[in-house]
């Protein structure tokens, strides 16, 4: 039962649902809908793809605000 899009649920980690939506142009609220039904392969590899972009973007900006840390703390 709470198999459904597992490879969704397990990239996701902690990128917010609420992100995922803004870029799907969805609302939050549809995208957990959507989450309770097992999704078509084209829809799970879009949302798969944008969870890796957000990752990557996420990630960039940590390393950014970390090298303005260290430039203000020197």
């Amino acid at each position: 039962m709470f198999d459904r899009n597992k490879e969704i649920r397990k990239a996701k980690q902690n990128v917010p649902y609420w992100l995922i939506a803004e870029r799907l142009a969805v609302h939050e609220n549809t995208l957990k809908n959507w989450m309770r039904k097992e999704l078509p392969d084209k829809q799970k590899t879009r949302i798969l793809r944008i969870i890796e972009e957000l990752k990557f973007e996420i990630e960039k900006e940590r390393d950014q605000i970390g090298r303005e840390d260290d430039i203000h703390s020197s």
